[in-house]
């Protein structure tokens, strides 16, 4: 067992990890502030700009939300390709690439003409950078949170792979003040007309940031001893298709915890707009300073999640957060039906707090669920194929049901269900608080030597 591994980080050891926190963090908050803005845009101005109106405002944004979950579909194909080159170059190299393309993506939704001036061209324009765009961040995640757990020692692993975790708020919060000074500084017409273009076109400078921030770090120890080993094996398997035969345990448990997750997130964040929009009759800049209110106390309780998770262990927290989430709908939905502003601010942070406790312990549970060499694929493979069916889905399930029964009810029972799903994962996942991922890659080599003698005798 390494040194490295189990001590906590000390002087400049320290220093290096939290640099690479910075790092991961940075350009975790690049992609998304743009992934956030487009799900914001779906239901405030793509449903106006580039779709047709239908028979209802619901019509319009259930197609605008169409398109958001073409993002998530191709999510897992950016995770499979991200993941594979990834095991193989290293995680920064292709961090950069995807930091670079979401952020040209990003900038070009601002340039798209609208449905007025070109028709039905300018929704499957919109398509096809928003399956550029998923495709970019489906491989982000991965190696965002594996830059840091790989460098992070067992007893902190959760603590310090949750900071990146933590930088999706953090990209959410400046996405809504960028759209809070916009809407309150030009008239709707001219935000409708030009202004949402500028919070797009203001992507090129955070990409750029974010950029030259993961110019100044390097792959962790135990990742580069990984790569030199396969380099001296010529390994040439897929790591795709080699991590669902040797750990499919590992992809299907992650993919269970990161259902119900999933889905109370796009529920709480995505959804809730069009609610308090469409349903609630709330005002748009209202809505946004609830939203900005509430990422700013998801960002504080991320760490804290991590923090008790490296105590407690994984399991407990994220059962605790399961459980809790599944009963958010049944009480937050009427809560946004009072119409009082401190209550439907109080129903957004509580399901955030909710989903805090699971997300928090994501990288480090799901890190310690494969080998060095292999974790990009499993961890992305786990993590974004479930966007497909959780969130992807959310808020078009929920915009429908929202539309056939007129009532929350079905929606709260629909989050119910998905977080039951989580917890049956979590009760099946192994407890992983202060593993050595070095054990864990000497445990692979020793299979992979057993199997190799195996076939030898054969």
């Amino acid at each position: 067992m390494s040194v490295r591994d189990t001590e906590p980080p000390q002087g400049t050891a320290l220093a290096g990890l939290r640099r690479v926190v910075a790092a991961s963090m940075a350009g975790t908050v690049v992609e998304w502030y743009e992934f956030f803005l487009y799900g914001t845009a779906a239901t405030l101005v793509f449903n106006k700009v580039f779709f047709a109106k239908g028979t209802s405002d619901l019509d319009a944004i259930l197609a605008a939300f169409v398109t958001y979950a073409v993002g998530f579909a191709a999510r897992p194909i950016g995770g499979i390709v991200f993941g594979h080159f990834g095991d193989k170059y290293g995680r920064k190299k292709l961090l950069q690439l995807s930091l670079l393309l979401v952020g040209a993506t990003t900038f070009l939704m601002g340039c798209l003409p609208t449905f007025a001036q070109v028709g039905y061209l300018a929704p499957a324009l919109l398509v096809v950078l928003r399956f550029m765009q998923g495709f970019a961040v489906g491989g982000e995640w991965g190696g965002a949170v594996l830059l840091v757990a790989e460098h992070s020692p067992s007893k902190s692993r959760a603590f310090w792979a949750s900071w990146p975790q933590a930088a999706v708020p953090l990209g959410n919060m400046l996405a809504t003040v960028v759209l809070l000074v916009l809407t309150s500084t030009l008239s709707d017409a001219s935000f409708l007309s030009w202004g949402w273009r500028v919070a797009f076109w203001l992507s090129a400078v955070v990409v750029l940031i974010g950029y030259y921030v993961r110019t100044k770090i390097t792959d962790a120890p135990i990742f580069l001893a990984a790569q030199q080993l396969a380099e001296q094996e010529k390994a040439t398997s897929f790591s795709a298709i080699e991590v669902l035969k040797r750990y499919p345990r590992g992809v299907f448990t992650a993919m269970g915890l990161r259902f119900g997750e999933n889905i109370l997130y796009y529920l709480v964040v995505t959804f809730s707009i069009t609610y308090l929009k469409v349903h609630v009759g709330a005002n748009t800049k209202v809505i946004l300073w609830w939203l900005l209110a509430a990422h700013a106390v998801h960002f504080a309780v991320i760490p804290l999640a991590g923090r008790l998770s490296d105590r407690f262990g994984r399991r407990p927290i994220y059962l605790i957060g399961a459980l809790a989430g599944g009963t958010w709908g049944f009480f937050a939905f009427p809560m946004m039906d009072s119409k009082h502003n401190a209550v439907i601010l109080s129903a957004i942070i509580i399901g955030l707090v909710f989903h805090a406790f699971m997300y928090a312990a994501q990288p480090a549970i799901m890190a310690e669920m494969f080998p060095t060499r292999m974790r990009y694929s499993g961890v992305s493979l786990g993590y974004q194929v479930t966007s497909i069916v959780a969130g992807s889905l959310a808020p078009i399930i929920a915009v429908r049901l929202l539309n056939t029964y007129k009532s929350s009810v079905p929606i709260a029972w629909y989050l119910a269900g998905a977080a039951a799903v989580t917890v049956v994962a979590v009760l099946f996942a192994r407890e992983t608080n202060g593993a050595d991922l070095a054990a864990i890659d000497l445990a692979d080599a020793e299979n992979l030597a057993a199997e190799s003698n195996r076939k030898v005798a054969a």
